[in-house]
Formats: structure tokens, sequence, C-alpha cells
């Protein structure tokens, strides 16, 4: 109250609104000049906008008589630009640099807050501005002249001995035809520098007439700042109720969007993944991922979403193929697209990836040539398919990417039965197109004779047999050859058995016997009698483990080092993860990975905690109460024993009191880090101690992980 009787209301000034250029009102500014020059002084030649851009430019007169304007400087310049020669397309037709330009930027995108005012008669007369621009002079006069230097220079070198040539020399042209751009591509284009520049350029120059400040067509516009009606019909949006007013010039606190960056395509935000409906969450999973186990794709949805409905939507976007999912051909290629290698069409290309999904289903393994002979796609096309669902394995071809699911199939046989089905009707389809031998048709059921030309499940059986017995010597032989290896490298961890690479012929004659093999008809399935715990049979002798560690010189594989820094970079950030959230957390990392990547190998629980063992991480045996509802994963509790920080033998310590304790009181957590370290411990220090290791529930502290609610 004081300090509004020492400041008095002096005087009222009533506040109008004029509309009447608030559309068209932009404010110029200028450079700063001397206070006795105004630019209205200065002789506007021409005038110039764009009027989508917003782009000015004004062509002013430069006084040539004034004492500092230096004569020989000009006629120096306008000699650079326009040469000896004076016509009418010269920049400065009186040989001097007579004329300068300013060209405009927008110093503001928003200028919904700012008007020009006219006070006039006691009245105050605001006009919204539709922009502001800021004038700076313009250097183009000298890239003309760059370009009549390099002009000169180039015929200069050239000299007249082009004139004494009675007729060119012929020159050997070589013609190319453009691929077909892609939409991938043609986004990348419109949206560059380069392409923007050029639009910009595109738009045409509208002309305009300028008009002085003491012109009368100034000062009739000049009024157009004044509020027309002395009504008050303009300003309603100036009268409004005490309450209405405070409002607008105090609103209600609210986030202000902010425009989020367009992430690239291979990238996904699971936090706005998680805003749009299951469907479109699955299809966009397993559009980036390409192929995944039920099992990842539940944990990457989030514990709260019913497996039913996502058995539901994963069989309109996805495939099973040896138990795990694999994106159907028509959501990587959608109708009216085409192969940006060969501009195949989208049918053929969906036609030849569903053949490479189907020989999956028969086979771990797949020949590209065989696929490119069958399906007569380009090298580059086969190879994307391939590389969307199998790892390349040199002298033996193209291996699936993830091991046999058993567990999915023993799960659910309604789904295995109808995805068999499926697989049926495209197999038909296929054998249609391609004119396949119908040797791996699925058995008949008892009491159904197949057509003419297809073979019995007897005989394929027997085939079967035969076939076993001829590759029995070879296996023996692999197998005997494995174990030799593995046996060596255990004796001496730094000596490698060198593998000769095979010739072409035994190529051929290998992976011809691995694709050649019939289909299993025993109940249980074929591919379960060539896999040793969901892998292959030579990777699964070649993964063998001595006493739970992993065989020496595994630490240097690609695999075992992709593995090691992703999880020293996970205990960076977090000090302690339960086994079930580290699975959790690789999951993620595996959604966020190109195709193909070395991790999708297939990592056990054993290879992950060995690994998590070898980082410097330690084992917590926390003591869990008997009635606890935590899964094993989640009673297995890893800690990073030591980061390098000052912090280390607090949280050693702290970590030692839950080996002995499943929730602790603070009160005693701090007496015994004091008691531990021999110092008096801060608030804050004990605090940054808890906050990387513990959580706080109902007055307890727990490991990380550990609470049960």
């Amino acid at each position: 109250m004081a300090n509004e009787e020492d400041d008095p209301v002096v005087q009222e000034i009533d506040v109008y609104l004029a509309k009447s250029l608030a559309e068209k009102l932009y404010l110029f500014q200028y450079p700063v000049r001397p206070a006795s020059m105004t630019y209205d002084d200065i002789p506007h030649l021409s005038a110039k906008i764009k009027p989508k851009q917003q782009k000015v430019e004004l062509e002013m007169a430069i006084d040539t008589l004034n004492p500092n304007y230096c004569r020989s400087k000009g006629e120096q310049i306008a000699l650079n630009v326009d040469g000896a020669c004076a016509d009418e397309t010269s920049t400065y037709s009186s040989k001097l640099m007579d004329k300068q330009t300013f060209c405009s930027s927008q110093t503001t995108t928003n200028t919904s807050r700012y008007a020009a005012a006219l006070y006039r008669q006691g009245e105050l007369h605001l006009t919204p501005l539709h922009g502001i621009l800021q004038l700076r002079p313009s250097f183009s006069y000298l890239d003309k002249a760059d370009a009549k230097h390099r002009e000169r220079e180039a015929a200069n070198e050239a000299g007249d001995s082009s004139q004494d040539e009675a007729e060119e020399d012929v020159k050997q042209i070589t013609v190319r035809f453009s691929r077909p751009e892609s939409e991938q591509a043609r986004q990348r284009r419109v949206q560059s520098y380069e392409f923007l520049q050029k639009k910009h350029a595109e738009e045409p120059w509208v002309h305009l007439h300028y008009y002085g400040l003491r012109d009368s067509r100034s000062e009739h516009e000049r009024q157009y700042l004044l509020c027309q009606g002395s009504s008050g019909v303009e300003n309603t949006e100036l009268i409004k109720s005490p309450s209405e007013y405070l409002m607008m010039l105090m609103p209600p606190s609210q986030e202000e969007e902010k425009e989020k960056p367009v992430a690239p395509s291979n990238v996904l935000s699971m936090a706005q993944l998680r805003t749009l409906p299951l469907a479109d969450q699955i299809k966009i999973l397993m559009k980036n991922v390409k192929v995944m186990p039920f099992a990842n794709l539940m944990s990457l949805l989030g514990p709260s979403v019913d497996s039913v409905a996502v058995l539901r939507g994963i069989q309109k976007v996805a495939m099973l193929v040896q138990g795990n999912w694999v994106v159907k051909s028509d959501i990587l290629y959608p109708k009216d697209s085409s192969s940006p290698h060969s501009g195949v069409p989208a049918e053929v290309l969906c036609r030849g990836r569903d053949f490479v999904m189907w020989k999956f289903t028969q086979s771990r393994w797949v020949v590209r040539k065989e696929v490119a002979a069958v399906t007569k796609l380009c090298a580059e096309d086969v190879k994307d398919f391939l590389e969307h669902m199998a790892v390349v394995r040199i002298n033996k071809g193209w291996e699936f990417l993830l091991p046999y699911d058993g567990e999915f199939i023993r799960k659910h046989p309604d789904v295995v039965q109808r995805q068999h089905m499926l697989w049926t009707s495209i197999q038909a389809k296929l054998e249609k197109v391609y004119n396949l031998v119908k040797e791996t048709m699925p058995k008949k059921l008892d009491g159904q004779s197949g057509p003419t030309g297809l073979v019995s499940g007897d005989q394929r059986v027997q085939v079967a047999k035969t076939k076993a017995q001829q590759n029995h010597a070879f296996l023996e032989r692999e197998l005997q050859r494995r174990k030799e290896q593995i046996r060596a490298s255990a004796v001496l961890p730094g000596v490698r058995i060198k593998e000769e690479p095979m010739s072409e012929e035994e190529e051929d004659e290998q992976e011809g016997e691995e694709e050649e093999e019939p289909m299993d008809t025993s109940p249980s399935g074929g591919l379960n009698n060539r896999l040793a715990n969901g892998l292959p049979a030579g990777r699964a002798v070649g993964g063998d483990s001595f006493n739970g560690h992993p065989p020496p010189g595994c630490a240097n594989t690609p695999v075992a080092r992709e593995l090691r820094a992703f999880v020293e970079a996970t205990f960076q950030r977090q000090f302690v993860l339960t086994l079930s959230e580290l699975k959790r957390l690789f999951n993620l990392h595996l959604a966020s990975l190109p195709p193909g990547h070395t991790l999708f190998s297939g990592i056990s629980d054993r290879m992950l905690q060995d690994t998590v063992l070898a980082a410097g991480c330690k084992q917590i045996l926390v003591p869990f109460p008997p009635q606890t509802a935590a899964s094993p994963d989640e009673q297995k509790v890893f800690a990073l024993w030591e980061s390098g920080d000052m912090s280390d033998q607090h949280r050693q310590v702290l970590l030692e009191i839950f080996s002995k304790n499943y929730r602790v009181r603070r009160n005693m957590i701090q007496s015994r880090l004091t008691q531990e370290c021999g110092e008096d411990l801060s608030k804050q220090e004990v605090d940054k101690v808890l906050k990387d290791c513990c959580v706080s529930h109902g007055g307890m502290w727990y490991l990380k992980g550990t609470v049960q609610s």
C-alpha cells in the first residue's frame, strides 16, 4: 500500500485495437545509421517480395557525391562485376557502384505478441504485426564478380586453338539409367537442404511500389493505423471483465507442446509406442525387428498386456517359423511399392520372400543360389530376404536367426495347427507359381490317398532312414573334429585350430545334403531331432561349458564383446539388478538393434550370468522370506562391486548388510556405514548410496527389484 501511495496514477489512456492492417502490417528493421540521416531520405529504386517466405529485397541509391564516398573503389567494383562493356544487363549501368541491395530475414516466427502503436489525441491505437523483418546488406554482386573472373580465366586458357580445328573430336558418351526412386529416398530428398533451397528459389518475386514518408499515399495508408469505429465494435477483445483480463495476463500453467523431432524409421520410442493401440504396437515392433520369439514380444509389450490378445494380433502381421514369429511379407512390401534394387513390384517380392520363409519351415539352412534360381530375383533382393531372418555361415549357407522355440509349440498347439494350415495353402501357391517338385508336401492323414506323383508317408520315412545312414559317417567325423577342437582349445587357450575352407564342390555337396533331407514325420516334429537344447547340433557342441564357465577364447568373439559392452553400460547406470530385470533390459536392447546383429545368434541365461560376473559384478544372496512370491530369476540379484568412484566402499558395506537381511531400517544402515567407514557420513552421502542400490517401501529399505508388494 505504501508503494502505491508513492506512485499515484497521473493519467488514464484509452486503448483501441485497429484491425484494418492486421494481416498486412510488417515491421522493417534497417541497419543502424547516424541520427541525422533517415532511410526515408534515401531514394528507394525498387522493392520486391516473396509472400510465402516473407522475404523482401530493397534496392537503395548510394550518394556518390558524398565526400565520404570513395569513387575509385566504386569504379573498381563496377568494373569487376560488369566488365568493360556496359549493356542493359549490367548491374551498375553508370560504371559506378551507385546502389546497394538490402535482403530481409525473419527475426521471429511468432509475432502474436507484437503490435505497432500510434498515440494521438490522448488515445493509444494498437495494430497487430503480421511479420518482423531485419534488412541486411546483400553482397550478391561479389558472386557476379567471381563468375566474371572465372570466365575470363577460362577464355585465356582456351585461347584461339579451338578456331583452327576443322571438326570436334569424337567423345565416348556413357548412358546410365537411373533406378526407380524408393519412398524413403524421396522423403530424404524432399527434406534435404538443397531441395528446400531450390523450392525457395522457384517462388517468383512480386515487384512493389515504394512510397516515401511524406507521400500522400503513405499518409492515406497511415490512417488505417487508427481504430475506425468510435463505437468500440472493433475493440471487443479489449472489453473484458477483471477476472477475464487477469486470466489473459496470467493463464493457467500448461506445458507447451514442443515440436518433437522426427526419428529415423528404424528407431522406436517405447514411451510413444505404448500410447498406440495394441495391434499397432505389435505391427510396429514386428516391422522393425522382423523376427522375434513370443516371450520377447510379451516382455516388450509389458506385463499388463493379455497374452491371448497378443496372440490374436500377432497372427495378423506375422507367420510362425520354427516356433518364432516372422513378419509377413506384405507388411514389409505394401501394395504399389517396388524393389529399390531392381524395380520389381511388391507382389513378386512378397512371393519370393514367402518362398524363403517356407524353406525355413522345412530346414534350418537355406542356400541363396537355390533361392535365386527358383524365384528368378536379383541377388540384392534375395540377400535382403535372408538378412531379415537368417545369418550367413561360412561354407554352409544361411542359418535361421533364432533357435527353435519348442516351448511355444508345446503351449499353443491350436496356434501351431492354424499356422500349419496357412503354410499348406502358401506352399500350394508356391508350387503352382514356381513349378516345385512335390516331394516336401505334408503327409496326408491315414485313410486318405494322395494325388498321383506324391510320395507316401512310409516311402518318406524309408528315404529318411536311408539318408540318415548315408550321413552317419559324415556326422560322426564332424562331431569328432569339433570335440578335438574344444579339447585342444582347453589345453592351449591361446591357440586356435585353423579350419581349411571347403571347396565350392564340397560346399554345394554339403548344402545339398542339408537341404535334401526329407521332412521328419514323427509327432514331436523333425526339428527337435536336429537340435540340442534349442540350438543346432554343431552350435550346441561348440558352446559346451566347463564347470559353468564359457570355453576358453569365447570372450574374444564378437558376440561376447557385444554382450560384455551391454552389461558394463547397464550396470554403470543401475548398480543393482535382478536377473529378471536384466533380461527385460536386454530384450529392449535387442529390439533397438538392426536385423542380423550378432547378438541375435542366441544368448542363454548362463552366458548372460557369466558375463555379468566377468564384468566385475557380484551376486548378492539376499535372504528372501520363505513365503515370497518372487520367481527364481527375481531372486538372483547382481550388483556392481567397483565402479571407480568415491562411493564404492559405502556401496560394498550396504551390499554386505543386504546379504544377511531382506529389509533394513535407515538408522541401522547409517550406523553400520559410520562404523565400517570410520567417519561420520553426511545425509547427502547416505542418500546417494541408498538411491544407487535401494528402494523404500513402508518405512523399510530393500535392494532394487527385491521388494514384494
